[in-house]
C-alpha cells in the first residue's frame, strides 16, 4: 500500500502546486485595478486572500512532499531490500537443502552399486582362483563400506541442513512478521500526518479573515453588498 500511498500523495502535490500557481496568478490579474474607495479597497482584499491562500497551499504541497511522500518512499524502498534479503537468503537454504539430498541420492545409489559389485564378485568365488576372488572380494567389500559410510555422512549433512531449515524459517516469519507490524505502523502514522497538515491548511485558510471561518465566502459577501449598493446608485 505504501506505493499507492505515495502516488496519491504525489498526484495531490500536484494538484496542490497547480492550484496554488492559479491562485497567485489569479491575484496578480489587473482586472478592476482602477477601482477606487471601499469597493477598490474590498476588491484589492479579494485579490490578496488569493496571494495569502496560494502561500497557504504551496506550504501544503512543500510539507507534503517532506513529511509524508519522502518517508513512505525511504520506507517503501528499505522494505523491499528487507524483503529481497530474507528472499534471497530463504532460496539458499533451499538450494543448500536440495543440494544436500542430491548427496543422499548419489551416495545411496553408489552404495547400491558396491553392494551389486560385492554381491556379483562372491557368487564368482571358485576354489581354481581362490586368492585372486578373495582379494578382490576384500576390494569389493572395502568399497562398500566406505559407500556406506558415505552415505551416513550425506544422511547427517541432509538433517543438519533440514533443521537449520526449519529453525531459519521460524526466523524469517518471525522477522517478516516484525517488517509487516511496521510496515502497518508506518502507514498509519503517514495518514495520520497527512490529515494533520490538511487540518492546518484549512485552518490557514480560515484565518485569513479574523472573525470568518472561510475568509472567501466572506470576502464575496462582502463585495456582493458593494456591488449591490454601487448598481443601487447608479440606477
Amino acid at each position: 500500500m505504501q506505493k499507492e500511498m505515495a502516488e496519491f500523495v504525489r498526484e495531490r502535490i500536484k494538484i496542490e502546486d497547480e492550484y496554488s500557481k492559479n491562485l497567485s496568478k489569479l491575484s496578480q490579474s489587473p482586472l478592476a485595478a482602477q477601482e477606487e474607495g471601499t469597493l477598490g479597497e474590498a476588491w484589492a482584499q479579494l485579490k490578496r486572500s488569493c496571494h495569502d491562500e496560494a502561500e497557504v497551499h504551496l506550504k501544503f504541497s512543500n510539507k507534503l512532499q517532506c513529511e509524508v511522500e519522502k518517508p513512505l518512499l525511504t520506507f517503501r524502498d528499505n522494505f523491499k531490500k528487507e524483503l529481497k534479503k530474507y528472499d534471497h537468503h530463504i532460496i539458499d537454504l533451499r538450494k543448500q537443502l536440495a543440494s544436500r539430498y542430491a548427496g543422499v541420492e548419489k551416495a545411496r545409489k553408489a552404495l547400491a552399486d558396491r553392494q551389486k559389485d560385492l554381491e556379483v564378485k562372491t557368487q564368482q568365488l571358485d576354489i581354481k582362483h581362490m586368492n585372486k576372488h578373495e582379494e578382490d572380494i576384500k576390494k569389493a567389500r572395502r568399497k562398500s563400506t566406505q559407500a556406506g559410510d558415505d552415505l551416513m555422512h550425506n544422511v547427517d549433512l541432509y538433517n543438519r541442513a533440514q533443521s537449520k531449515w526449519f529453525e531459519e524459517m521460524v526466523t524469517t516469519s518471525l522477522e517478516l512478521e516484525r517488517l509487516e507490524v511496521e510496515r502497518v505502523e508506518m502507514i498509519r502514522q503517514n495518514l495520520r500526518q497527512y490529515t494533520t497538515l490538511r487540518h492546518e491548511t484549512d485552518m490557514f485558510n480560515q484565518s485569513l479573515f479574523p472573525g470568518t471561518l472561510v475568509y472567501r465566502s466572506s470576502a464575496l459577501c462582502f463585495l456582493s453588498i458593494y456591488l449591490v449598493m454601487f448598481v443601487n446608485k447608479q440606477i
